[in-house]
């Protein structure tokens, strides 16, 4: 939130905020239509915090030496009680690179596929949420260029007289954004609590960047999640 006309800013990334002086054109002056001495105030509200600061408007020859990339400390931070969120995204992302320490410990959860193997590494809980480490490994000598992973609650036994069913559910985090590997790739996604009953599976399905691209699906049963470890 900014409290003044005179000043823009926009998020060029969720975690960047840029903001600029903007010129009253009814004023020819260079102070761009800023009250000299009077300062605006931008408030910054994050998912777990809150941090405000003054503004003020300084000609360029006061302005060398200035600093122009400030970084939110947390001496500068208010917490502020969001019910909405329990787990900050820097906190996901601090448990996600805490999973990628702990060895493999789910041995009998794999697929393979046109050359591509999907393992299950491991599945962690922290308090509502669930973390799904999984490594993929690429045999061939192409490089597989990802255009999306899906995760899908599907039926476990699907026959020809069978409506499938198909629920998609959306990771609240994902560790790594990459967009191709050669040969392997390992990422946490991270889910918001969820259950679905024995006769069903979470699918997870990689598709590849192609016309008839690869695709790697890597189920998993109720039960593993049932015997998720914490972080």
């Amino acid at each position: 939130d900014i409290s003044t006309h005179s000043v823009a800013g926009d998020l060029p990334v969720k975690n960047i905020l840029r903001i600029k002086a903007i010129k009253d054109t009814s004023k020819n002056d260079l102070d761009f239509g800023f009250i000299k001495d009077k300062t605006s105030i931008v408030t910054i509200v994050g998912e777990k915090f809150m941090a405000q600061y003054n503004v003020e408007y300084l000609p360029v020859p006061e302005f060398k030496g200035y600093q122009t990339r400030i970084q939110i400390t947390p001496q500068d931070m208010t917490p502020i009680d969001n019910p909405d969120v329990t787990m900050s995204e820097t906190e996901m992302r601090n448990y996600a690179m805490s999973a990628l320490k702990r060895k493999r410990t789910y041995h009998s959860v794999s697929s393979k596929a046109y050359g591509i193997k999907a393992d299950l590494n491991n599945i962690y809980t922290v308090g509502d949420f669930v973390f799904i480490d999984v490594t993929y490994t690429n045999s061939t000598n192409l490089k597989y260029d990802i255009d999306q992973v899906r995760f899908k609650i599907d039926d476990k036994k699907i026959t020809k007289a069978t409506n499938v069913q198909s629920v998609e559910i959306e990771p609240s985090y994902i560790l790594n954004g990459i967009n191709s590997f050669k040969r392997q790739f390992r990422n946490v996604y991270v889910f918001k609590k969820f259950t679905f009953p024995g006769n069903k599976v979470l699918n997870i399905e990689m598709t590849e960047k192609q016309i008839s691209g690869r695709v790697i699906s890597l189920q998993l049963d109720y039960s593993d999640v049932l015997n998720a470890d914490t972080l």
